[in-house]
């Protein structure tokens, strides 16, 4: 099967398709940007060479050594960066059953053309949602030819599925999705206090993972939601006060239970005093943010723009920064997209009402360009921007070997050119709907090349014949 040529800049030279050595003058390795020369074999990095400065030139440099075959050795250009692929534990893909909304096929040739390499699909929008070992089984079916990049799958939590719960842990599920208000799809229903409880005492005592979509019902059920195409009036619909109030009982539900939990998409900063307390407490909480709001404003955000919508949304300036400020202080562990796509029939209904229409943003192939962006502007380094998209999310989800540039770990790599200026443009994005809130955003840097497990699967603008593995498990390996 040839590559597939997708919207974009004239592609290089081709790549070798399978890399034994890279070379380069800026490589990540424990958090800094050293230069170094990584030896890869059989998918793994076998062992790192680092290099004092006069060995580091590339551009014109002689071969890695004497023991690389012609056409094996990737020379990484002077001012690129070597980073481990990015791990987004947060992607809605929709198949089967929604796969006009978006499909395993596009969804990961969209991961590997924006330096995503792993990815963990959430357990609903598709049909059936992940509720029970068949409905993981029919996915998996769905899944296993069209995988760019490796993936793993959420179970989710439901009234009535405790009992299955242990068996999708033991299939390999990274954790357990729940809502505490309507999901938005009849399939995945919220569950209330008491089988919430039940479901995070099942867990912890297997010792898995709980992720939450954490808005109070009542909160929101007392907003005003008039129909209306203002974005002013959509946030006022969903106020920090939801999630502030959802986020102190989930808390109030760990301590309770001992179950490890993550807050999925925080958007309020103003719960960061609460996420402060609870680890302060020792309680076994993660959180994460998203890419969306930590790059746009609510202010600047048009009327009538259903592209932007998102719950919870994305809120003013100040909440902004006060994200990044949290994200710098630890007490925001990773950045996601939160990749949540639908139709443009399902984005516009209703149109010009925001309330109607369908609520997710569809960022998996900019999300990590843009954080990159916008955090070197803020003067927060690519490393942090590593660790909260590579390897806090890998650790997140037990991938030991992923997420990081390390002797044993998979080859999974990305090279980074942040002196590259480049407006993103929904229709040139693999996502299977061009819509997107990122369209139009013009950004210095850009992903130029996706390494999975040792092999090239994307450069400018192609992605290489499918060869992605499924997360299987309790260990995480890819099989």
């Amino acid at each position: 099967m040839p590559d597939r040529a997708l919207p974009g800049p004239a592609a290089p030279p081709a790549l070798p398709r399978t890399i034994r050595t890279v070379r380069a003058a800026e490589v990540l390795l424990e958090g800094e940007l050293v230069p170094a020369v990584l030896h890869l074999d059989g998918g793994r990095i076998r062992r790192i060479e680092r290099l004092d400065g006069a060995d580091a030139t590339v551009a014109t440099g002689g071969a890695v050594g004497p023991s690389a075959p012609p056409g094996e050795e990737l020379r990484v250009p002077d001012g690129v960066r070597v980073l481990p692929g990015n791990v987004d534990t947060h992607v809605h893909i929709n198949e089967p059953g929604r796969t006009e909304w978006e499909g395993f096929a596009t969804a990961t040739t969209a991961a590997a053309l924006g330096g995503v390499t792993t990815l963990v699909d959430m357990p609903l929008n598709s049909v059936p949602p992940t509720v029970d070992l068949p409905a993981l089984r029919v996915k998996q079916a769905a899944a296993r030819d069209a995988l760019r990049v490796d993936l793993g799958f959420w179970g989710g939590i439901v009234p009535g599925n405790t009992g299955a719960l242990e068996g999708l842990w033991d299939a390999g599920v990274r954790g357990f999705k729940c809502f505490l208000l309507p999901s938005g799809v009849d399939e995945f229903p919220p569950v209330d206090a008491r089988q919430l409880r039940e479901a995070m005492r099942e867990v912890a005592r297997f010792d898995g993972l709980v992720i939450v979509h954490a808005e109070d019902a009542r909160t929101i059920a007392q907003a005003p939601a008039v129909p209306s195409a203002s974005y002013a009036d959509f946030v006022a619909s969903r106020p920090d006060a939801a999630e502030v109030t959802a986020i102190a009982g989930l808390i109030e539900a760990i301590r309770e239970t001992g179950a490890r939990t993550h807050l999925l998409h925080l958007s309020s900063a103003r719960a960061l005093d609460l996420i402060a307390s609870a680890r302060t407490e020792g309680l076994p909480l993660t959180v994460e943010t998203c890419p969306h709001y930590l790059c746009f404003d609510a202010a600047t955000i048009p009327d009538a723009a259903p592209e932007y919508k998102c719950c919870p949304p994305i809120r003013d300036s100040g909440n902004r920064d006060a994200l990044w400020q949290g994200l710098q202080e630890g007490l925001i562990d990773t950045v996601v997209t939160d990749h949540s796509p639908s139709t443009a029939e399902e984005k516009r209904r209703g149109a010009p009402d925001l309330q109607q229409a369908w609520g997710g943003i569809s960022g998996l192939q900019a999300g990590f360009t843009a954080v990159a962006a916008h955090a070197q502007e803020r003067g927060v380094g690519i490393a942090q921007v590593s660790r909260w998209m590579a390897t806090a999310t890998a650790d997140l989800v037990g991938l030991p070997a992923k997420g990081r540039i390390a002797e044993g770990a998979d080859a999974d790599l990305v090279l980074h050119d942040p002196r590259s200026a480049r407006t993103l443009r929904a229709a040139e994005l693999a996502h299977r709907n061009p819509i997107s809130a990122y369209d139009g955003m013009a950004l210095h840097g850009e992903v130029t090349t996706t390494i999975l497990r040792g092999d090239v699967i994307a450069q400018g603008g192609r992605v290489a014949v499918p060869q992605g593995r499924f997360l299987t498990g309790r260990g995480g390996a890819a099989a």
